[in-house]
């Protein structure tokens, strides 16, 4: 995967070039202090991979992320917690908080690799049919038969969405909205631009997110008021 790192701080950028070179399915093609010059060079040299910083003079990290290609993967890396809501609207891989762990970069590059192999396979995998407690989810060139209580959360990822099980992950070409509309609304509530949640395996939740296992998962803003007014309030404490 070629990549590109933007960041305004000179000791950040060399910091992910030494991550960079020592994961061999990367391939470093620019280095940037700035969106601006970054943004001109992909016009000519597309890159599978961004790392991107946010807050930087001129625009900043939001901003051209919301200007790539639907094919460029986006991980943020940021001195700051304040923008992962705002970085998983925009369908971000992942979200790094300096200083960064190299196990925690491994992950996100995993990750990005992972999608990025979806990204480019010619075959459409999909969900064939929706039963009533039941559907079926083409993937990897099988059909899985996943019962909607096996179902913990579900992740868009542009035209992809990954399904987290039980015990097991699929990843089938739909966007979020689609497989929405196809679910049933009392079991799958939507919390952000990138997250579909089953409401049986809610764990906890605060005004900001929502536990279920190990995943923490940010509740965006266009989503709250329905979240809190429509189901916290009619679903939980109404009928508690």
């Amino acid at each position: 995967m070629n990549c590109i790192i933007i960041d305004d701080e000179p000791l950040a950028r060399e910091g992910v070039r030494l991550l960079i070179a020592g994961i061999p399915e990367l391939r470093l093609t620019g280095s940037f202090n700035n969106a601006a010059a970054a943004l001109l060079f992909l016009q000519q040299h597309p890159a599978d991979l961004v790392f991107l910083d946010i807050e930087m003079h001129g625009m900043n990290g939001l901003e051209l992320a919301a200007a790539l290609s639907g094919k460029t993967l986006v991980i943020f890396i940021t001195a700051h917690t304040t923008y992962a809501v705002d970085s998983y609207e925009l369908s971000a891989i992942d979200y790094l908080v300096k200083p960064i762990h190299r196990d925690r970069f491994l992950k996100a590059v995993q990750k990005a690799i992972a999608y990025h192999g979806l990204l480019h396979r010619p075959e459409n995998d999909t969900i064939t049919s929706v039963a009533a407690d039941y559907m079926f989810v083409k993937s990897e060139r099988k059909y899985y038969k996943v019962f909607f209580r096996e179902v913990l959360f579900i992740e868009g990822l542009k035209d992809y969405v990954v399904l987290y099980l039980e015990n097991r992950k699929l990843i089938t070409a739909m966007n979020i909205k689609t497989i929405h509309e196809q679910l049933p609304p009392q079991v799958f509530v939507r919390i952000s631009k990138s997250y579909l949640i089953n409401v049986e395996h809610i764990a906890s939740f605060s005004n900001n997110s929502i536990q279920i296992r190990e995943h923490e998962l940010p509740i965006g803003d266009a989503y709250r008021t329905f979240f809190f007014d429509e189901f916290v309030k009619t679903r939980l404490i109404d009928r508690g």
